[in-house]
């Protein structure tokens, strides 16, 4: 991994689920050319595991905040991740 590569790891709190949040974030994911994997958590937050040039993750945080549409985001915890293993693209997993 190069200096050019970030890993992130994010909780996303609110009405996030039953929302097309997973969909949504894995479109925004493919087109800033990340990756990764999103899923829901069973107790409401949805995770995501984000890697890759830190403009585009940058932006794929920002993006979390506001979420689509029907979404309402509370919160968005980011935290750093370097070193994490992320499949060579973006994926909606199971709910964990």
């Amino acid at each position: 991994m190069n200096d050019s590569v970030i890993t992130r790891h994010l909780l996303i709190e609110g009405h996030v689920q039953g929302v097309c949040y997973r969909a949504g974030t894995v479109e925004q994911a493919r087109r800033l050319g990340l990756r990764g994997w999103v899923r829901n958590l069973a107790d409401g937050r949805v995770e995501v595991l984000v890697q890759g040039p830190p403009e585009a993750v940058q932006a794929l945080i920002a993006w979390a905040w506001q979420g689509p549409v029907r979404a309402r985001v509370r919160h968005v915890q980011v935290s750093e991740c370097d070193g994490a293993e992320v499949c060579c693209r973006f994926e909606q997993r199971a709910t964990a």
